[in-house]
């Protein structure tokens, strides 16, 4: 967006233009944060879940 556009939605349509641009761009950074949240516990799960596996023993190594 060049600045031109944004100064003219401003001068049409006020201060709301910026207030709905500032909120699209907060809405994205909390969706960027969750992502994060949620990729850092995946990998922590999947660590988890490789140790447990190399842990217990083999099925059916008793038999």
């Amino acid at each position: 967006m060049t600045s031109d556009l944004i100064l003219k939605l401003v001068a049409e349509h006020g201060p709301w233009v910026l207030l709905v641009f500032y909120l699209l761009y907060r809405d994205l950074q909390k969706d960027q944060a969750t992502r994060a949240v949620l990729d850092k516990n995946s990998s922590i799960l999947i660590e988890i879940t490789t140790i447990i596996r190399e842990r217990l023993p083999a099925a059916g190594a008793r038999r």
